[in-house]
């Protein structure tokens, strides 16, 4: 039962890196409408704790659930997966 306990990570693109130690990150998935049944996109933005600043516009980077933060931030970077180019 360890994977009941396992931290959720997702995969997404910085799109601000502005505040001190904090990055935006969006997630974008797709899914089939239940009733048109045409996919559509969707996307979700969450905060994300980057201790080193080291998280630029554009970066592809993993996150990892954990306790909150602040306010808003219940997320911590794990790695960056791509740099932006």
């Amino acid at each position: 039962m360890a994977d009941r306990s396992a931290r959720k990570t997702r995969q997404g693109v910085v799109v601000s890196a502005a505040m001190d130690k904090t990055i935006t990150v969006e997630l974008n998935r797709t899914m089939r409408h239940s009733i048109y049944d045409r996919v559509v996109r969707r996307r979700s933005k969450l905060y994300a704790h980057d201790e080193n600043n080291e998280c630029g516009v554009g970066d592809r980077v993993m996150v990892m659930e954990t306790r909150p933060l602040s306010k808003l931030k219940r997320w911590r970077l794990v790695r960056i997966v791509e740099k932006a180019k």
